[in-house]
């Protein structure tokens, strides 16, 4: 069976796509957040993007062609944009360690 044949696999896809389409949209009115809100939202952001970490490394441990092929793309786009993979999840965690330094000091 493919990598992507896996139920499995195209489930936890399919959630982490609705999960962060959705964190994305109401990401949009973070501003408007009290701080319980945005302490729970960057929360919610830091459990997204542990479960995308692991399901990415999934795919580059993956021996299917496919899953490879999908980690190269990846690269490649994010290349193109001058980063690399770690460079993404370090930002987007430089990202998160500012949004809750902000709210600590809204105490």
């Amino acid at each position: 069976m493919g990598f992507f044949d896996s139920e499995i696999v195209q489930q936890e896809a399919k959630q982490l796509f609705e999960d962060y389409h959705g964190l994305m949209q109401l990401g949009s009115d973070y501003g408007k957040f009290d701080r319980e809100g945005k302490k729970l939202f960057i929360e919610q952001m830091e459990a997204m993007m542990d479960r995308y970490r692991i399901f990415m490394k999934r795919f580059e441990l993956s021996d299917d062609f496919m899953a490879q092929m999908s980690v190269e793309q990846m690269k490649t786009q994010l290349n193109q944009v001058g980063i690399t993979p770690q460079q993404m999840f370090d930002q987007m965690e430089y990202t998160l360690r500012r949004m809750k330094a902000e709210v600590e000091r809204q105490t």
